[in-house]
């Protein structure tokens, strides 16, 4: 019988460039926000909600949503002319880390965080272009509306004279739990994150002779458990959002959330299934301007002894099981303007290259499952 397994492929020696920072600025403990631009307010609140995330507040061009628990809103919405991508927010636990974030060159004051009264801010930008704020304040934390269904797998039966009906609607979106990034100077890009943020590697994954091309990184919280991963960055000839994940309770919520949005119209990405790097059920969707979204239960956790894993970058380590990745799922749509910006940015980089580009794309290209239609 095939299994599929991490064992399959073997680990490699990590590389130094992806080792973690010995003396990092500060520790960041947690993702607090995504952001984005706009167009039409009503249309992006309109599936934001659909998809389980809830209003705090909104005036003429600017939202705040949050789900259950987190710290400040998870989700800013800023009216733009044009949709974009506005950049992530991180937590640090004390004031004092904050200050010393402030230090970083380009950075900020300390400020008020944006839609949040309890929290602090400080403002600066990635080597990628991406703005990163960094808050502090108090977390918050309302009861989910129901307690995971109970399950009849295996004796003893628990589960006896009752049904399980979860309720259709939109899922319960706990938090938000991590952002991808697509970098062209990806080892520059970690490097700033390891180094000023303390992020850890927990996978790592590698093209050509293994050559890192994409990290999962989580947060070092020393003893205390962290997700799989807060930040992934991904080396890719243009600097992009790919994705941005918010925890759901399990996979009934997801599943039942699937049915909620597919009653209301709005785009399926991919799902429903089981990620092999940090073992998360997945769901994505598109937005109404075609960024992806994700709902996920049952994250990996780790502590910060945790060493890092290394393997070859593939799509079919994307996934356990699921439907097949669809071939637009990190395919950019291919515009004159976008293939100019990829040969610009291939020619500026320092660490991109038309070759690195090809084995990118290579990596990314083969079929994830060569058994599927053999029998």
């Amino acid at each position: 019988m095939l299994e599929i397994s991490l064992d399959q492929a073997e680990a490699s020696v990590l590389d130094p460039r992806m080792r973690p920072s010995s003396n990092p600025l500060v520790k960041v403990w947690d993702i607090a926000s995504v952001e984005f631009g706009r167009p039409d307010l009503d249309k992006a609140l309109s599936f934001l909600n659909d998809f389980g995330l809830t209003l705090d507040c909104r005036d003429a061009d600017t939202a705040f949503l949050s789900g259950l628990s987190g710290y400040g809103p998870c989700y800013i919405l800023r009216r733009t002319d044009t949709p974009c991508f506005r950049g992530i927010g991180l937590v640090v636990r004390t004031l004092e880390e904050l200050d010393r974030v402030a230090t970083l060159p380009g950075a900020s004051a300390v400020e008020q965080a944006c839609g949040w009264g309890e929290g602090k801010q400080v403002r600066l930008t990635d080597p990628a272009g991406f703005p990163v704020r960094v808050v502090q304040g108090p977390r918050h934390e309302t009861p989910a509306p129901r307690h995971s269904l109970v399950q009849n797998l295996e004796l003893p039966r628990s589960r006896v004279n009752a049904m399980q009906r979860p309720p259709l609607g939109a899922a319960t979106v706990l938090r938000l739990g991590h952002a991808v990034l697509s970098v062209v100077d990806f080892f520059r890009c970690v490097r700033w994150y390891m180094d000023n943020f303390g992020l850890l590697p927990t996978d790592v994954q590698t093209i050509g002779d293994s050559d890192p091309a994409l990290v999962f990184m989580r947060c070092d919280r020393g003893d205390t458990p962290a997700d799989h991963h807060t930040v992934v960055l991904v080396q890719n000839v243009a600097n992009q959002y790919s994705h941005s994940a918010f925890e759901c309770m399990d996979l009934d919520d997801i599943a039942m959330g699937q049915e909620h949005l597919l009653s209301n119209g709005w785009k399926h990405a991919w799902g429903v299934g089981r990620h092999l790097l940090g073992s998360q059920i997945f769901d994505y969707w598109r937005d109404p301007w075609g960024d992806k979204i994700e709902h996920f239960a049952d994250s990996d956790m780790f502590t910060a002894n945790h060493p890092a894993d290394v393997t070859p970058l593939t799509t079919g380590g994307l996934y356990q099981w699921g439907p097949p990745v669809p071939s637009d799922f990190e395919a950019p749509k291919l515009t004159p303007a976008f293939l100019w910006k990829a040969i610009r940015n291939v020619r500026r980089s320092d660490e991109m290259t038309f070759t690195r580009a090809k084995k990118l794309l290579k990596a990314i290209g083969d079929k994830p499952r060569p058994w599927v239609g053999k029998h």
